[in-house]
């Protein structure tokens, strides 16, 4: 299961340098707008120290962590849901993705341009959704027209579907997101798959100067200094913490910003450890096993019999498997059961 985080924002805010630092990539960071065109996208391994200690345990050949792909988009500007600049390209691609991460500029550099001519992160902000707000707001028109001749029908999937729209139109004509439409639980359900720009989460990120990181103090933002992560990437991983260390930083901006992408999308990790190799994987809060088990394989979730579950530090603490089972900590659990976060699984199923 992948999930994509786009990370956007106006020109020169720091995107490419950030998606350049977090993912280890190439892309160009140019003192101009518009230096990306085309979306690029960084597949980046989530860190997860439970993974070593089960493969010491294993003594599994390898080690595969689970992923989250970045998507660096085009830069934003006033005027990008009448097609401005390359508005065009971003609100396309941004409907694709899961999750947003809007970098806020907040650092002072007379050598970098800024697109509206100086650095005002409430201003930049207001701009960004102001300009999702219009873009969804002629997404909507259109539904609406559409949904209304449809519900002459009378079924009940496409009144639902009007009476959805009508209420996502109703707070987006107010300069509102689309998300903070009161909605039914059904009409939640038809929401999701209507890909409103203004519906999807936000993490925003203030991309600060280097002395500044450890003073900024706003809880809304993830800080992160895109010039330190770009040095950090580049570092061998003994001499990273090291460095983490000297600056007084306990993780990454990286790290952040995978810690609270979880969070906000709800997402938690199980893992499958053997001898072959100690896996993690990556799945919704409130999966139950079969589905756990077709994130692995098809197969396994369509001739799914039971899964042996157990938590990871207490296989550890048990020594293995075998004790586990000694000491009826390694559980057998049936369809309804759903997965943790840290569960081991082994899956049992038919072929």
């Amino acid at each position: 299961m992948s999930f994509q985080i786009g990370i956007v924002g106006l020109p020169n805010v720091g995107k490419s340098t950030l998606f350049n630092a977090i993912t280890k990539s190439k892309v160009e960071a140019a003192n101009y707008p518009f230096a990306t065109i085309d979306p690029n996208v960084g597949v980046v391994s989530v860190p997860d120290e439970r993974l070593r200690k089960l493969s010491e345990l294993e003594k599994s050949e390898k080690i595969v962590p689970t992923t989250i792909e970045f998507v660096d988009i085009a830069g934003l500007v006033a005027g990008a849901h009448k097609g401005e600049g390359l508005g065009n390209q971003f609100l396309a691609k941004i409907r694709e993705v899961d999750a947003i991460l809007e970098v806020v500029r907040y650092f002072e550099d007379k050598d970098i341009i800024h697109v509206d001519g100086g650095v005002d992160p409430k201003r930049d902000m207001e701009t960004i959704a102001t300009e999702l707000c219009l873009a969804d707001l002629q997404t909507a028109e259109k539904m609406l027209e559409t949904a209304k001749r449809e519900a002459h029908s009378n079924s009940r999937d496409a009144l639902v579907k009007l009476a959805t729209l009508e209420k996502i139109y109703a707070v987006l004509a107010e300069g509102q997101m689309a998300r903070e439409a009161v909605l039914t639980d059904e009409e939640q359900k038809v929401a999701k798959g209507l890909q409103f720009l203004t519906s999807k989460p936000i993490l925003y990120v203030a991309n600060v100067a280097e002395d500044k990181i450890n003073s900024f103090d706003d809880e809304n933002f993830i800080p992160i200094s895109a010039k330190i992560e770009s040095e950090l990437s580049e570092l061998p991983d003994a001499e990273r913490e090291e460095y983490l260390k000297e600056l007084g930083m306990h993780e990454s901006g990286l790290d952040q910003i995978i810690r609270h992408a979880y969070k906000t999308l709800g997402l938690i990790t199980f893992i499958t450890a053997g001898p072959k190799e100690s896996k993690a994987w990556t799945c919704r809060n409130g999966t139950k096993a079969p589905q756990a088990a077709g994130i692995i394989h098809t197969d396994f979730e369509h001739g799914f019999i039971r899964a042996e579950v157990i938590q990871w530090d207490k296989l550890l603490e048990a020594g293995g498997y075998g004790p586990s089972r000694d000491k009826g900590w390694l559980r057998v659990e049936g369809k309804e059961y759903v997965i943790q976060d840290g569960d081991v699984v082994h899956f049992r199923f038919n072929v």
